[in-house]
């Protein structure tokens, strides 16, 4: 069924009419969901999918925070127009459901909750960033039981064009009298040898080049991330393709492109490629951010009929992202972004997943958005950047002082988890979170308004069972805590509505020896398995004396200073970590669960941790067979009698975690089945 109306925004009234904000919906998709399946006291639900229409003012001081706004072309109105395509999931008759909605932020177009707390899946794989439409889709249905409104809003403008039907928003460049130039940077690391290369961010839509014969322009190649850059000479390469290319020779036509970057003799795998352009004009990205602040503020405080939520049946808002999305939601936050155009909060709560403690590219000019940091991926991007903790510290290098919540006034200070794996500490600096900047002591939280969790023994999302080999030398590590998520939603769920607090924060400490430098982790010798000797760093950056007051960067390469200490989780004789939020199977082991993997050869340096792996170590099942491997590791047969012994260890360790709040009662039978299938894997 399609309906493909514009609605007008008096439809959208809110509480005055100053401002535009959202200003209209074309839905293109309107249907039952598994044909008007019930689920709980919810009952059946329906989805949307179309486009949000927004406006902003641009003199509205809750609008001045977007970088080039100014610039911005404007309506007969003097707003500032953009859209955003969405997605909406809702209980049929809303005022069944809890009166929630959580808006997610999708990750490069792909949108996840499903997936991830519903534990849907597709046999196509990114089912996510399509039409949802299949029983495996929805999973066993938690969101919809617990009766969340679902919504998905583009923000991201540099979204691959290979998900045309992914999450994305569509924003105005500037349109200034004269052209507004700059630099933009885009680095890279290929696995075999090419001889032509986006721009961009892996797979995402670049900066166009404004002037390919621009003196700034320059090519850089070095092999780690502190050596010198070495300069390829300009004759080398150019902002070109490769058309019929004979790949082994790299033999071809070189057509100009202003989108691609050519190197005569190649680009090699494993090094570090940096070019650097003029570009012009750029989208006024920051207005993403808006989006997500406008359309949670139209579901909680307008009354969309056409959307089918009648006023008033929609009252809390809480964002969720995970990993780039989860940095996302750090900088709305940061920078201001929850105080809507009528000067009220837009989300109440704020679940930031496996962000680390960054922020990113999203309000800045020439911003890559899709740009993060890895241990051998996009280098020195305004990503892993002071201020790092809730609370206000002073940087004694620098003397800039700051903190992620402390500048943030409570009338729009929402409830914030920043809820983190193990990988995190290890490739996204995550120890600095919760730290004095000088790595020596834990700093102070803000407890009434902020939680941090850190679950053990878990790389960057679990693998699926049982687990492969990708980018690393190990198995990936399926240590599952989603089960936590599920739980944690709830609670922040009550936090929001009903004022009761969330669990308290777990993570490793300083003072209690859980979080040491790396060279203190007491990691067993297992035979073969190599533990890393450093991990992702964040650095003192300076990129420009605009960047801060302007969101302009002025000097590409940025200027690298000292990095800040860097803490990982302390172990146990097992491998396994002592600190944070552990879930049953962690306690009660089978086998060693780290937050980090090396490159194997084919994907980087060896002696690099991977990005977003983890590993799977697995205990050997007998005495014999472990002694004789020279695995310092118990066996199961000396741990456990049988398997129902190990089981019932399990249980009593889960339903501790369900009375404290961390897990939900209703998943401890699948938390059991999914202990009994890696028992059965490994005991066989």
């Amino acid at each position: 069924m399609k309906i493909t109306m514009r609605i007008p925004s008096l439809v959208f009234l809110m509480t005055s009419m100053a401002s535009a904000e959202m200003v209209g919906v074309d839905i293109d998709i309107h249907e039952d969901v598994l044909g008007g399946k019930s689920w709980g006291l919810s009952g059946p639900y329906e989805k949307m999918i179309g486009t949000m229409y927004f406006e902003v003012d641009p003199s509205n001081s809750a609008n001045e925070i977007i970088v080039d706004i100014e610039h911005a072309p404007t309506n007969a109105q003097g707003n500032v127009e953009f859209s955003a395509n969405f997605v909406l999931i809702k209980p049929k008759r809303v005022e069944r459901g809890n009166g929630t909605v959580v808006l997610g932020v999708a990750n490069r177009g792909t949108r996840r909750m499903l997936t991830f707390f519903n534990h849907g899946h597709d046999e196509h794989g990114e089912w996510d960033a399509v039409n949802p439409t299949a029983e495996e889709h929805f999973g066993d249905g938690f969101l919809m039981e617990q009766g969340f409104t679902l919504l998905w809003v583009g923000w991201q403008f540099d979204v691959p064009l290979s998900r045309p039907h992914g999450s994305r928003v569509f924003v105005p460049r500037v349109d200034p009298d004269e052209p507004i130039e700059g630099l933009v940077r885009s680095d890279f690391v290929v696995r075999e040898k090419i001889f032509d290369r986006t721009l961009a961010d892996r797979n995402h839509v670049p900066y166009p080049v404004s002037d390919p014969d621009a003196p700034e322009s320059v090519l850089t190649v070095r092999d780690d991330v502190e050596d010198e850059r070495q300069v390829i000479p300009r004759d080398q390469w150019d902002f070109a393709r490769l058309e019929n290319i004979d790949s082994q020779e790299g033999i071809g036509e070189v057509v100009p492109d202003q989108t691609r970057v050519y190197l005569e003799s190649g680009f090699e795998p494993h090094r570090i490629y940096e070019v650097i352009y003029k570009a012009e004009n750029p989208e006024v990205i920051g207005l993403g951010l808006a989006a997500l602040r406008d359309a949670v503020s139209a579901f909680k405080y307008g009354s969309p009929d056409d959307l089918n939520i009648p006023p008033g049946s929609i009252n809390h808002g809480i964002g969720y992202g995970m990993s780039q999305p989860g940095r996302t939601l750090r900088t709305l936050i940061y920078m201001g972004f929850n105080e809507d155009e009528q000067h009220r909060k837009a989300f109440d709560g704020i679940i930031a997943q496996i962000g680390g403690a960054a922020r990113g590219s999203f309000n800045l000019r020439f911003g890559q958005a899709s740009r993060d940091a890895h241990p051998f991926l996009n280098f020195f991007y305004p990503t892993d950047i002071f201020p790092f903790t809730d609370v206000e510290q002073t940087d004694p290098v620098t003397g800039v002082t700051g903190g992620m919540l402390s500048h943030v006034p409570e009338e729009f200070m929402p409830k914030v988890y920043n809820v983190n794996s193990s990988y995190e500490y290890w490739g996204r600096v995550s120890s600095l979170l919760t730290t004095t900047v000088d790595g020596e002591q834990d700093a102070p939280m803000l407890d009434e308004h902020a939680r941090v969790y850190h679950f053990a023994g878990a790389q960057h999302l679990p693998a699926e069972f049982p687990p492969t080999q990708t980018n690393g030398q190990n198995l990936n590590n399926p240590n599952d805590f989603s089960w936590f998520m599920r739980a944690l939603l709830v609670r922040m769920n009550e936090w929001v509505v009903e004022g009761t607090p969330a669990p308290p924060s777990q993570y490793p400490l300083i003072s209690d020896e859980t979080l040491v430098g790396p060279a203190e982790v007491n990691f067993p010798n297992i035979p073969n398995i190599n533990f890393p000797t450093k991990t992702h760093k964040a650095y003192r950056v300076d990129y420009g004396p605009r960047f801060v007051s302007e969101g302009v960067i002025t000097k590409e390469p940025p200027e690298i200073g000292p990095a800040f200490p860097i803490l990982v989780p302390q172990v146990n004789e097992d491998g396994n970590e002592l600190g944070g939020l552990r879930t049953p199977g962690l306690v009660v082991p089978l086998a060693t669960y780290t937050g980090w993997n090396l490159y194997n050869t084919e994907y980087g340096p060896t002696d690099t941790a991977s990005h977003m792996s983890g590993s799977f170590i697995p205990f050997y099942a007998t005495k014999v067979e472990r002694e004789a491997q020279g695995d310092p590791r118990l066996s199961l047969e000396e741990r456990y009698e049988n398997r129902d012994h190990y089981l019932g260890l399990v249980a009593a360790e889960a339903i501790q975690l369900i009375e404290e709040g961390y897990l939900l009662d209703q998943d401890l039978r699948e938390i059991l089945e999914q202990a009994g299938v890696i028992w059965d894997s490994i005991d066989n």
